[in-house]
């Protein structure tokens, strides 16, 4: 079993950054793919941020290219999604993921475990 637990949202204006992280417990990670999802209310969930924890290979969805970042820490088993340029339509709960597979998949329907979500709201 995979614990994962989110932190660092909140309220930011927009053009403003915030950090959130995912402490990750329960297993080693490699073999794993980490990510991060967001969900506005009566939408699906979506992929925003991948990484694979062995090769520290990402994937981004376009509305995040090139003003977030994901990146994990093996020492301390987390994975940290750095979010700048904040945009009005990045409302949302952000909800950190691990799925066990060699593949990348950005479909939450294939993500094995979820961490509680953390609201990040950005006023305009």
């Amino acid at each position: 079993q995979v614990q994962l637990v989110e932190s660092g949202g909140g309220l930011v204006q927009a053009g403003g950054s915030l950090r959130l992280s995912c402490v990750v417990s329960g297993r080693t990670l490699d073999g794993y793919f980490m990510g991060w999802f967001r969900q506005v209310p009566g939408t699906e969930r979506e992929s925003v941020a991948i990484i694979q924890w062995s090769s520290g290979d990402t994937y981004y969805g376009d509305s995040v290219k090139g003003r977030f970042t994901i990146s994990r820490d093996n020492a301390q088993n987390t994975v940290d999604l750095q979010m700048n340029n904040l945009k009005p339509e990045d409302t949302a709960v952000y909800y950190c993921a691990a799925r066990r597979s060699s593949r990348l998949s950005i479909t939450q329907a294939m993500y094995d475990f979820w961490g509680q979500g953390t609201q990040v709201t950005v006023s305009s």
